[in-house]
């Protein structure tokens, strides 16, 4: 049920004009985040144990696939401060700064993660649309240093979450924002709807771009090949649309429910409406960490198969140029 809380913030937005009966998010978000803490760690740790120590030559997936790793791992690692704090019913036990440490560190490795999905999908569509032409973009060099320029990028527009992140005493409770302070709330909610326009609905369009170009070049009729190729072929668009999928359950319904959520709140529209909002961004926001648990077995297990093809597509079409210069020559 909710009701007005007038005895308090009289001319704040409706989301302190309202009190909400928010108990589902005790069980649910420290189950939720515990349990891809878990699984995920153990699958990331796993995955980069057989990246350092098991691949020799690094091929430029082998690189965004490390650094997606390292984001997926460190992103895990903020869980359990977060498992503890919703445990304990939104009592922060830990300082301000720590706060604003936790919610940084949150917020950029999941952005990683999607910005090195993205140029996962890039290099995928690279090397199965232009296996020729790529030889010539593709490079270990510079996917180390596409590595760097995402790293940059990502730590400078969430290194305004340190200033936006702040504690609160709210009666019982001792709050580590998600979002911000009151007075500071308008401000965030400009610089949240930024950050989501530029590391997920931009990569996300890339994404599906990508993905579907590949599925179209995947399924055209190829004289080349025989069984074997035409299982590869339904394995790798069995795999993109498993990626596709992912990245919509994952993150779209959690930017989606927030962005939805903040501008409720902004517009200060009815209580019951922003309760619903808030529900709703509170259950996508598992879904969110699902991710981590999914990317090293969906990239890394069909890493090594992925390579295999690339490298038979690169060089049957460096046949079929050679052959074409023969032709013309003759």
């Amino acid at each position: 049920m909710t009701t007005p809380n007038t005895s308090s913030f009289t001319n704040s937005s409706a989301q302190y004009r309202c009190k909400f009966n928010e108990d589902f998010k005790y069980i649910l978000l420290p189950a939720g985040y515990g349990l891809v803490f878990v699984v995920g760690l153990v699958l990331n740790i796993t995955a980069m144990y057989v990246i350092l120590f098991r691949i020799k030559h690094w091929s430029p997936n082998t690189i965004y696939m490390i650094n997606l790793t390292v984001c997926d791992t460190l992103y895990i690692l903020t869980l359990p401060f977060l498992v503890y704090y919703y445990a304990d019913k939104n009592m922060w036990p830990f300082s301000e700064a720590f706060c604003k440490l936790i919610r940084f560190l949150f917020y950029t490795n999941l952005y990683g993660s999607i910005l090195f999905l993205s140029c996962i999908s890039i290099h995928r569509f690279l090397g199965i649309c232009h296996p020729v032409r790529s030889m010539q973009w593709v490079s270990a060099r510079r996917a180390r240093l596409v590595s760097v320029g995402v790293w940059a990028t990502v730590l400078v527009f969430q290194a305004p979450v340190l200033y936006f992140s702040r504690t609160r005493n709210a009666g019982n409770e001792l709050v580590c924002h998600d979002t911000t302070s009151e007075e500071l709330f308008n401000h965030f909610l400009v610089y949240s709807s930024v950050v989501s326009f530029l590391f997920f609905v931009l990569p996300f369009l890339v994404v599906l771009v990508c993905n579907g170009l590949m599925v179209q070049k995947l399924l055209e009729p190829d004289s080349v090949g025989g069984p074997t190729s035409q299982r590869s072929k339904k394995k790798s668009v069995k795999m993109i649309i498993i990626v596709l999928l992912t990245f919509m359950l994952c993150f779209l319904p959690f930017h989606l429910t927030r962005s939805l959520y903040y501008c409720f709140r902004h517009l200060q529209v009815s209580c019951g409406l922003l309760e619903g909002s808030s529900i709703a961004y509170k259950v996508t926001r598992p879904l969110a960490s699902v991710n981590s648990c999914i990317d090293p077995i969906l990239y890394f297990m069909a890493g090594q198969g992925f390579r295999r093809s690339m490298t038979k597509k690169v060089r049957q079409g460096q046949r079929i140029e050679k052959a074409k210069s023969l032709s013309t020559a003759l």
